[in-house]
């Protein structure tokens, strides 16, 4: 381990980490609450420009199409230029973008504006996690990033009381809204400013002077609160040894490659399997969970109590999550919260009552995103420096295909198997998901992120 990566590891949780968790939380907040607040947008925009059932959908899918390719170069970038560039050129993007989103007068513009937003929230969601999980110790970064992917639920939950309450004020109050998602960003633009360069990265680019500037500033804020540090150890033990995993760490063909080399291919094709599984299911289930209430003629599902209560049970389910990772390990808590999540889902398409359309509906809102606290604080920690950012955005652009493919599989497998077939079918892709992290992830609970990618590289 190098002296960089022992200074981190030796800090307790602070004041310093506090911040980086509101910084990059809050990134994630509106992150989701622009996804989600398209949800409220389309029925208005279908009926003003007079949009048919391919228009919408089309449009519907435009942020699918910008996370994808927002998560790929962020990833791919971020192992390049670093970290907190591509995450404030991100934030930048998104925000320019959906301003001009409120000025479209005909969806064809409205489209290209929610592709290239999609490309900058894409990049950012893809990077803060591999970014932040670098400055925090073993023994609470599962906790930390878990907790970081938690603030998702808060922009959901803003995202339905925007929908509800702002939009059917007027005709045009859905531009309000679009400002009000752009706005904050600026504010956090400005803040972010003093966010440093992970120095774990800058070690990793033979950067270490302006390493030891970052964790000795660290350290001073740490000491002038009366925190006392641990003594670094005297040695350390060979598997922590830092080794990188190319020789050429400017390409990003060195670094796709690395990821598919013998010693990292079996952890990739897990994060593979993992995200597309986690995503593929989540947007199967949800988007289709309105029309099995219609078709059980449950007045509920035009309640905004109902759809309120869903949102807000992710909250408790991304944070008990994130507990659960230091608990119980991130493998434990991805897999049996991917599993729950599934019984849950079939129980929402065997109920008929409106209590257990209630109750499951909350079950399953709080397992599947409890799944992703698992999920993001797992993904970055099982690869190298070298290609941390690459292999997580890779990953996540990955399962933003199943987000894409999720609606059209499920449209053609419900009238053939109903929806119990259908529930059915995609809570097997999640025992998959489940049994890839199981039997093909490595544990990481306790572990420094030197000795995990000092494993990887031995076997």
């Amino acid at each position: 381990m190098s002296t960089i990566s022992a200074r981190i590891e030796r800090m307790p949780f602070s004041s310093f980490h506090r911040r980086l968790l509101l910084m990059g939380g809050l990134g994630y907040t509106f992150d989701a609450m622009d996804a989600a607040v398209l949800a409220f947008l389309l029925p208005v925009l279908r009926t003003q420009w007079s949009l048919s059932s391919v228009q919408t959908g089309v449009l519907g899918s435009g942020t699918f199409i910008g996370y994808f390719l927002g998560a790929m170069l962020a990833g791919i970038l971020g192992d390049l230029i670093g970290r907190r560039r591509v995450m404030m050129y991100a934030l930048v993007i998104y925000c320019i973008a959906s301003l001009a989103s409120a000025t479209a007068h005909d969806w064809p513009f409205f489209l290209a504006t929610r592709i290239v937003a999609g490309l900058g929230t894409g990049a950012e969601s893809a990077i803060v996690a591999p970014f932040l999980s670098e400055f925090v110790a073993r023994r609470y970064r599962g906790a930390f990033t878990g907790s970081l992917a938690g603030f998702f639920s808060f922009g959901f939950v803003a995202a339905a009381l925007l929908g509800y309450l702002v939009i059917p004020l007027a005709p045009n109050a859905w531009r309000v809204v679009m400002v009000i998602t752009a706005l904050p960003i600026v504010m956090l633009l400005w803040w972010r400013r003093a966010l440093p360069e992970s120095p774990r990265w800058l070690v990793a680019r033979g950067r270490h002077a302006e390493a030891e500037v970052i964790v000795a500033q660290a350290e001073a804020e740490l000491m002038a609160a009366g925190v006392k540090l641990e003594p670094l150890p005297a040695n350390d033990a060979a598997a922590d040894a830092e080794v990188p995993v190319a020789a050429e760490r400017a390409s990003v063909l060195a670094n796709v490659k690395a990821l598919w080399s013998r010693k990292l291919a079996r952890i990739t094709t897990m994060t593979w399997l993992m995200w597309l599984s986690i995503t593929f299911s989540y947007y199967a289930f949800f988007t289709w969970i309105p029309s099995l209430l219609v078709q059980n003629g449950m007045t509920i599902t035009r309640s905004f109590s109902y759809s309120l209560v869903i949102y807000i049970a992710q909250m408790p389910g991304y944070f008990s999550g994130a507990w659960l990772n230091e608990k119980i390990g991130r493998q434990a808590t991805i897999a049996s919260y991917m599993v729950l999540g599934g019984v849950s889902a079939l129980g929402l398409a065997l109920t008929r009552s409106d209590g257990g359309i209630m109750l499951s509906g909350v079950l399953l809102s709080f397992f599947m995103n409890g799944t992703y606290a698992g999920v993001y604080a797992y993904t970055p920690e099982v690869f190298p420096t070298d290609v941390r950012a690459t292999g997580t955005g890779l990953a996540s652009s990955i399962g933003r295909l199943g987000a894409i493919a999720a609606p059209i599989l499920v449209g053609y497998v419900y009238p053939r198997l109903g929806f119990p077939g259908v529930f059915g079918a995609t809570t097997f892709v999640l025992l998959i998901g489940a049994a890839a992290v199981v039997l093909m992830g490595v544990p990481t609970r306790g572990r420094s992120l030197e000795d995990i990618a000092a494993q990887q590289l031995r076997s």
